[in-house]
């Protein structure tokens, strides 16, 4: 009967620890084993409006899942050099990368505020660009600033130089999504998101919500204040328009406005108006960008709206979730997409 009993416990054992060596590690985000299979992301859809949305966006494809399990994506930005996907996770002040193939990991943390107890929900850095340089870019919102990541985006390190952080000697509310024409000036919004009370904030210092051009020289400037929450940003191909998202829920608008040889805006216009969508479907205006051809792919309530020129809705990328940016790989043969927890890809028309 010892016997018996020495050889059962035995084979416990051994069961126990070959269960121990098997047991898939729990990864830190996407929860996936890596590499890991084409995910299709089942409860989205694209939905045409007009039939030349096909002519952009393929019959065929599909939604896909990169990454999940995150608190809230924004700043999706392409690295073409490296072929790799760069975006933010703002509640975890920190930002992560992504290459085809492999699984989502840090990349960089702390993003967008260096201190230690942030009392709000969004302290991590938002929108992401390169310079002519290429060097990151930062839309810091704890830190209420433009700041440029002083080490190579192959060695990052949280060593910020700030490029510009108050207008008139009054701090930013906390800079939100930019984009940098091709002459190297920095256009901005700065909505109040990334203040701990928002518009009720007792550290706000600006009366409002600003959209401003930082030149080469570092000469800022105003360019409107007619914004409630101007949030995401984008040129037309000739760079002779200028797209700016309203995200609030009152006035959930893009608008579009002129730019003049002298870098300022005039002629502001309603481009198009989501505000009775915003009781319906999860999101709103936030994020855009703007293919070769002058199409619009623009976050808003229900997915990403994707408008021609002349803003006219061809079709919809629906997500069902609140879906904050989006953007293209070099080639702009694919869209990637930030939505709530998730990262999506859609391959568009080459």
């Amino acid at each position: 009967m010892k016997k018996i009993a020495y050889l059962s416990c035995f084979t416990i054992v051994v069961l126990m620890l070959s269960q121990c060596k098997t047991e898939k590690k729990e990864p830190s985000v996407t929860g996936q084993e890596e590499p890991k299979a084409v995910t299709i992301f089942e409860q989205g859809e694209i939905e045409a409006y007009d039939e030349s949305l096909w002519s952009i966006v393929p019959k065929e494809s599909k939604i896909e899942v990169i990454a999940q399990g995150h608190d809230w994506t924004e700043g999706p930005l392409w690295l073409p050099d490296q072929e790799m996907l760069l975006y933010t996770d703002i509640p975890r002040n920190a930002v992560y990368s992504w290459k085809e193939g492999e699984e989502a990991k840090l990349y960089l943390q702390p993003s967008g505020f260096m201190g230690e107890n942030f009392e709000g929900s969004e302290p991590g850095a938002n929108g992401l660009l390169l310079n002519n340089e290429g060097k990151l870019v930062l839309c810091q919102h704890g830190d209420r600033q433009l700041a440029l990541m002083q080490s190579p985006v192959m060695e990052p390190t949280a060593n910020y130089k700030t490029l510009a952080s108050a207008f008139k000697g009054k701090r930013f509310n906390s800079p939100n999504d930019a984009v940098y024409k091709s002459d190297g000036d920095l256009y901005f919004t700065d909505p109040p998101y990334g203040l701990p009370q928002r518009m009720d904030d007792p550290n706000k210092e600006l009366d409002y919500q600003g959209v401003y051009r930082l030149s080469q020289e570092g000469e800022l400037t105003l360019l409107t204040t007619e914004f409630t929450r101007p949030n995401g940003i984008a040129f037309s191909p000739d760079e002779k328009k200028l797209y700016v998202a309203n995200s609030d829920p009152e006035l959930a608008v893009w608008k579009v406005f002129d730019v003049l040889e002298d870098g300022s805006i005039r002629n502001g216009k309603l481009f198009y108006d989501v505000t009775e969508l915003v009781p319906k479907e999860k999101g709103l205006p936030d994020g855009l960008k703007v293919d070769n051809d002058g199409n619009l792919f623009a976050t808003g309530p229900g997915g990403v709206f994707i408008f021609s020129p002349e803003g006219k809705v061809l079709g919809k990328i629906k997500t069902g979730q609140a879906t904050s940016n989006c953007a293209f790989n070099k080639e702009k043969t694919t869209l990637y997409i930030t939505a709530d927890s998730y990262v999506l890809k859609v391959t568009l028309k080459s």
